[in-house]
């Protein structure tokens, strides 16, 4: 299938309608994740030019010059096709744009697919001193120089 990824303005009343209903689609329910602050990207599906999945990226609040992917999500109908990748060196361009050194995320144990996904692009896991998520969550990091 053919993919195209493009930057989109979170505080868009349209693109954040847009990313929450993906997020549902993706996270059944779950909250959706705000999109009023960031980078955001939408996934759109080159046959028919839907939306199939997003992607964001924030400032770390612990750490200067460090990004952290905060969400991504894929309709389930187009996952396996590379989609999450594609999204986190999308993520990580940009970071390198800004001036960043690392990129941060987490993710659950429960989601071996985005873990074994971020181990194919370079991320390593972790031990943050002060944890941010949920007990179990899993820590990665990974080095932008």
């Amino acid at each position: 299938m053919h993919y195209r990824i493009r930057e989109v303005d979170g505080c868009d009343p349209d693109i954040a309608t847009m990313i929450n209903r993906l997020h549902l689609i993706a996270f059944p329910g779950e909250v959706p994740i705000r999109t009023d602050g960031g980078w955001w990207w939408l996934a759109w599906n080159g046959e028919n030019d839907k939306p199939i999945g997003f992607a964001g990226l924030w400032p770390s609040s612990r750490f200067a010059q460090t990004g952290y992917l905060c969400r991504v999500g894929v309709a389930p109908g187009h996952r396996g096709n590379g989609l999450q990748k594609r999204l986190i060196r999308v993520r990580e361009r940009k970071a390198r744009s800004l001036g960043w050194h690392w990129m941060l995320t987490d993710t659950v144990p429960t989601n071996p697919a985005s873990s074994n996904t971020l181990i194919a692009c370079g991320y390593k896991t972790y031990v943050p001193s002060k944890p941010w998520c949920r007990n179990g969550a899993i820590y990665w990091r990974r080095d932008l120089d």
